[in-house]
């Protein structure tokens, strides 16, 4: 994967175009600019701009095909940022036991 920083990832992640189109390629395959820009109410161009977004976050990748690019979602980046937030989750739980432990002694 390109760019397997989390903070790249969620906040390429955290624009809602940007999740529209993780939304499109996730029924699997690859799909052009203008297939993926079908009922949006940007141009091609700003969809390619969320697209260049998206692949240097390594949340897709992308394949030429004569004059057409064509995109396919990482499902190892979306793989690994699943994996990162069960890692936070992990610790807030950790957290939150010894609090509840900490209150249930005092009390």
């Amino acid at each position: 994967m390109p760019n397997a920083d989390p903070a790249s990832l969620f906040a390429a992640l955290g624009d809602g175009t940007r999740l529209g189109l993780i939304a499109r390629l996730s029924a699997g395959g690859e799909r052009s600019i203008v297939q993926l820009g079908e009922g949006l109410t940007i141009s091609r161009q700003a969809v390619a701009k969320h697209l260049d977004v998206l692949h240097g976050a390594g949340l897709v990748h992308r394949r030429k095909n004569g004059r057409e690019v064509h995109y396919a979602l990482r499902r190892d980046a979306i793989a690994a940022a699943r994996l990162w937030l069960d890692q936070v989750e992990r610790q807030w739980d950790g957290t939150l036991s010894r609090l509840k432990a900490f209150v249930e002694e005092r009390g």
